[in-house]
């Protein structure tokens, strides 16, 4: 990590989401994960849900968190595979004006080929930013989301980081 110690770290509200039809919270260990490097960080865990493998709803948990102000950012785990019932980034295609950050798919694919090889292309990881708010879509197995978390998000999600972060843009983007 390119941290600069001379700039100031600002911590940022994070919301997590996790994408199953069979975990609970007692079972939710990805998501478990999520929520303490989040906090680990020293960033605010914002909120925390469990949503079925349903791109209507997932579209409405997203875009209530989108129009919540206290939730800078999402960070979901789970429904990225191929299956019939993996629906993320459908969801994410539904929320309007959505943009996609087509880098963070490729890395996080590319990290991932370190750690799983081959198996890593059965991966739909990806992110939006919608009306000022990032969503990370992260696959719902443990090692995917350290990965996730670990290789891309700390650094990004980091306001000391350098060159640049996502936390620097947050300001600008809802700029028209």
């Amino acid at each position: 990590m390119a941290i600069d110690e001379g700039r100031a770290f600002k911590p940022i509200n994070i919301a997590v989401l996790t994408v199953s039809d069979t975990r609970t919270p007692e079972t939710d260990t990805s998501g478990d994960i999520l929520a303490n490097r989040v906090t680990g960080a020293g960033h605010h865990l914002a909120a925390r849900a469990i949503v079925k493998d349903d791109a209507a709803l997932l579209a409405a948990q997203f875009e209530a968190w989108i129009d919540d102000p206290a939730i800078d950012a999402i960070v979901s785990t789970g429904g990225t595979g191929l299956t019939g019932r993996d629906v993320t980034p459908e969801a994410l295609a539904m929320i309007a004006g959505a943009r996609d950050i087509p880098g963070f798919g490729e890395l996080f694919r590319w990290l991932s080929f370190r750690t799983i090889g081959t198996s890593t292309v059965q991966s739909r990881a990806c992110a939006v930013v919608a009306r000022g708010t990032y969503i990370f879509a992260l696959p719902g197995s443990n090692g995917a989301v350290k990965d996730g978390w670990d290789g891309i998000l700390a650094e990004q999600l980091d306001s000391r980081n350098r060159p640049c972060n996502f936390v620097e843009l947050m300001p600008r983007l809802r700029e028209i």
